[in-house]
Formats: C-alpha cells, structure tokens, sequence
C-alpha cells in the first residue's frame, strides 16, 4: 500500500479504497481525514503527493485488516503499573516486570493456594521451576504442584527438580486439578484436547484455567464448543521456548529484568481477577515486559509464526542456501558458514540491537546491491507459503493435521531433522568457531530478510497487534530460538519447542525450501527482471520503528548457551 503524509497536519484517520490485491502487492491507498496528534517515528523521504502541502511518501506491503484494534487492547489493572508505547500506528500497554515488581504479586495472587503445573514438556519444567523460586523469594505460602499421567516417565524428571509426592509437590494430573485455584495447563496441544472434556470436568467452580497457548480455544472454535462459563480463563505465552524462559531467568537472578517477554490475553473473567492473575503469572515466570493480545489471535500467530521465520522457514532457507553455495564451488564448512552461521549468529545480533533495516544500511554498497536481488527474488515465494499456511490456521486446517499427526505417530516416530551433511559440517565448524569471524553474508541476509518481512506483512493484513508482530516474528526469532540453532544446529532449536511447533516445522521447512529453490534462485541466476519496488517498500516500511521502540523492552541480556542440554536447561531428543 502507499500512504501520503503531510508534514504540517498528520493524521490518525485512514480511509482505505482497496484496489484488486491480484493487481499488485503495493496498490492499496491511505488518505488522511484529520490531524495526527502524533508524527510517525520515522521520517520517510519524499516522492510525490496528490495532497497539498509537502508530503512523506511511506510504503508497506500490505493493508492492516479487521482484527484487533487498540482500543480493545486497553485494560485495568490494580496491581501492576502499565505504560504506554507507541508503535507504527497507535499507542499499546505493557507491563514492566523484574525481580522490584515481584512486591505486587501477593495482591495479584490473593486468593491462590496452589497452582497446579501440568505437564512436562518444553514450557512446564520451565514455568514450575520459575514460579516455585519466585514464591519462595517473595515469602508467598503458595504451592507449585507438578500434576502429570500416572506411570509418567516425566515423573522422574520431575523430581530431579525438586517436585515429589512427599513434599505434596508432585501428583497425578486430574487429582491436582481437582485442588488447584490455578491451573496451568502445560501438556501438549494434541493431550489437551484428547483430556479437555475430564480437565474441565476435574476444576473447581470459580478457579482459573491458564494455557500458554491458544490452541484449545482454536479446537474449540472447530467443533463449536466453549470453556465452562464458571471459570477464569487466562493466557500467558512466553515468546520463546520453555528451556530459554528457564535459561533467562537464572541469569535474571544476578542481573534484574533477565528473562522471556510475554504476551497475555483475558478470555473469561468471571470474579474481575483474571487481568491481574495472568499479568501476575507473566511477572513472576520472569517475563520483563508483558504485552495484551486475544488468545484467538495468539493461537494463530503462534501456530504460523513457529511454521514461518521462528522455525520452518529459517530450517528450509539455511536448507537451499547450503545448497546453493556449494553449488558455487564453496568448501562445505564456508557453505555453513555463509548459509547458517550468518544468519543464527551476526544477522539475528545485529537485528536483535539495531533492529532489521540495520542489516541493510551497513553493508558496503555493492553488497547493497547482492542484498536488494536476494531480498526481492525472495519475497514472494515466500509469501506465497506463509500466507497459505496463515490461512490454513485460521481455517482450523493446521489444528486438524497436528491431531492428525500425532495420531500417526503412534505408528510412526517423529523422524529426526539433523543427520544429512550439512548439520554433520555444522558441527565440524563449531568446534572451530571464531565468533568475530563469522561474516553478514548479504546474499543470506537478504533471502532471511524477506521471509521475515513477508511474515510481518501477512500479520499487519490480518490485524494483530503491532507489539504481538515484533515479538512473534523478529524478537523470538532472534533473542530466544535462532541462538539454539547457533549452539548446536536446527534439532536443538525445533526440538525443544513443543510437539506442534516441531510437527510444524518439519511439515513447512521443505515448503520454503522449494519455493526460494524453484523460483527466487533462478530468476536471480538468469538475470530475470525482479520488482525492485519491493526493496523500496522494506526501507521504508513503517515497521522499523516499532521494531527499535520494541528493541527496549527486549531482555537485558543475551541469553547465555553452552550447547549442553544440562547447563542450557534444554531437553533434548538425541
């Protein structure tokens, strides 16, 4: 779309006459109906203007949609204090956290006895550890009970950590149900559903269901059911894997403000607790930064967003890029180097301080130039896969095959992702690795860039939430699972998230692999005419603004891997 801005009377009013989308990704036009009360954050350079007066031209890909509007993120809160951020086209509210905020927590857990944790797969181990070392700092008499299937192997993991029958912290799953004010339902998405109608029948009138992921209500939406109406039902989701909310916030114990940001959203509210209980339960996981979402729209950027830039297709793009070098009659450990190393290594830092454009502006100019071909061969290929894949979340499609999926699975193992060639050198040049060696590689830069931006594009068309797009595509990406893949390869990276996130990406990595491989490489190999418009659109995209404002609120430090699952607090499936 394009949009016109006048320098001397802005405006927050947007008309929007739509073009056929058919015609061309950037034919969507803004007019301006009344005066901003605030200017963008980032001035654009001029073009032209059917507007009087002197104008900003500014280009994006894509048209925002109906979804959710700021005025509907608003909400109260009686225990936290939350600010105020503006971000592209609106102010949004988030919540500080930090070990200084955990003095409001006993306000916001008043009436919890017990939080049952249940399950032990990649966000329970994380979050039960995380709040039982909160309640103890905080002197709250709370319990943190772990509730898992009887006979569970997890059961023995969970006592290496501290959970036991005898200290009344460990039980079977419905029994810990039945007791807890809060239960946090931590059990992969496919044994949600198969145990939702016992879990709902198992919790008290008046308790609080917490999800950290929306896919429940997506299930629900499906088969036209609702939560129980005598319940709370809250979200909380850490933007990032459970081993890294686990990872962060032991370092957050030596520096204040370490540990995952998190996004919440208040489904039910039955008693006027849930806001305060779910931005609670944020603060005291050890997110830094909380920010509102609806659980309708975390489900569907979460889904496609660990299919798309998170997961499946940096998988897929380091995949054909390998290829691609070596094809150029590079060694094996420079291909791995200049298609991976890159992109989890300097490409994802200098994203995650300086934010996107960054990468671009300080490449030499001829590197500019290699940058700007990848960029736009890229981008609709892999646009073309994302908003396929957006669609099939929001259709109930995606839901349906992970069901179907782990079904089959009975039968059939998940199979491995790490054992060709290429991971095998990847291995070889981390023995060997010299971080300040390890080179942006603009060709990689600008093929990564595009998937990223086409994913952001496809987020502001369906209207999410601006602080949910940065999050759900740039800073998870490259603060919380690009650094996995950098300590140890793509397995450890996929296979620490959950049984959706990895079925999602082996089932999508190969989609983008395709893609760029069939269509942006050759058109880039025979010298095909390429929409350079495109590249205009990435430099001025209004984007980047909310990225650095974003960039504020991201963790105060990197988070710190060793690439051993014990001191990364990572499970592993070798």
């Amino acid at each position: 779309m394009s949009a016109f801005i006048t320098s001397g009377s802005f405006s927050s009013q947007l008309l929007y006459r739509p073009e056929p989308f058919s015609k061309t990704l950037n034919c969507s036009k803004f007019v301006f109906r009344r005066p901003l009360t605030k200017p963008p954050l980032v001035t654009f350079p001029g073009r032209n203007s059917k507007e009087a007066g002197r104008c900003f031209f500014m280009t994006t890909t894509v048209p925002r949609k109906e979804g959710v509007t700021k005025e509907n993120l608003e909400f109260d809160t009686k225990c936290f204090q939350k600010e105020r951020v503006w971000l592209v086209d609106g102010y949004e509210y988030i919540v500080r956290g930090g070990r200084d905020v955990f003095k409001a927590l006993p306000k916001a857990f008043q009436k919890v006895k017990q939080v049952g944790v249940i399950g032990w797969g990649s966000q329970g181990p994380a979050q039960a550890q995380n709040l039982r070392d909160t309640f103890e700092s905080c002197g709250l008499p709370i319990t943190v009970k772990v509730g898992l299937r009887s006979g569970s192997r997890s059961m023995q993991e969970a006592r290496k950590a501290g959970f036991s029958e005898e200290k009344g912290t460990l039980g079977e799953m419905l029994d810990v149900i039945a007791e807890s004010d809060l239960v946090l339902l931590l059990i992969s998405d496919a044994a949600t559903v198969e145990n939702y109608e016992a879990i709902m029948k198992a919790m008290k009138p008046g308790a609080t269901l917490g999800l950290s992921h929306g896919f429940l209500l997506g299930y629900l939406d499906s088969i036209g059911k609702k939560f129980r109406s005598d319940i709370n039902v809250i979200l909380v989701a850490p933007k990032g894997m459970g081993p890294s909310v686990r990872r962060l916030y032991i370092q957050g114990k030596q520096l204040n403000g370490a540990g995952i940001n998190s996004s919440f959203a208040v489904e039910q509210d039955v008693d006027g607790r849930a806001t305060d209980l779910a931005i609670g339960w944020a603060i005291a996981i050890g997110s830094p930064f909380t920010f509102q979402t609806t659980m309708r729209n975390e489900y569907r950027s979460d889904i496609f967003g660990e299919r798309g830039i998170l997961l499946g297709a940096v998988h897929g793009i380091v995949e054909c890029l390998f290829r691609r070098y070596l094809w150029e009659n590079v060694s094996e450990k420079q291909a791995f180097v200049n298609a991976c190393e890159s992109i989890t290594g300097p490409i994802s830092k200098k994203i995650s301080k300086k934010g996107i454009r960054a990468v671009y502006d300080e490449l030499h100019e001829d590197e500019k130039q290699v940058f700007a071909r990848a960029y736009c061969a890229s981008y609709l290929p892999a646009y073309d896969i994302l908003i396929e894949c957006y669609e099939d979340v929001e259709s109930g499609n995606e839901i349906k095959s992970v069901l179907q999926a782990c079904k089959r699975h009975q039968k059939i193992p998940m199979g491995k992702i790490d054992t060709t060639r290429m991971w095998q050198v990847g291995k070889q040049v981390r023995e060997t690795r010299d971080e300040a060696k390890i080179p942006i590689v603009p060709f990689s830069a600008g093929v990564y860039i595009a998937a990223m931006m086409a994913q952001i594009d496809i987020l502001m068309e369906k209207g999410h939430p601006v602080s949910e797009i940065v999050n759900e595509s740039v800073i998870e990406s490259v603060d919380s699972l690009n650094p996995y893949m950098h300590a140890r390869g793509v397995s450890y990276m996929v296979d620490n998230c959950s049984t959706t996130a990895r079925l999602g990406a082996r089932k999508w990595a190969p989609r983008f692999d395709y893609n760029i491989s069939q269509q942006a490489f050759p058109a880039i190999d025979n010298k095909e005419p390429l929409d350079m418009s495109k590249l205009d659109a990435f430099l001025s995209h209004p984007i980047h603004s909310a990225v650095l404002e974003c960039a504020k609120l991201r963790p105060s430090v990197d988070i710190s891997l060793s690439g051993t699952t014990s001191e990364d607090f990572a499970r592993y499936w070798l």
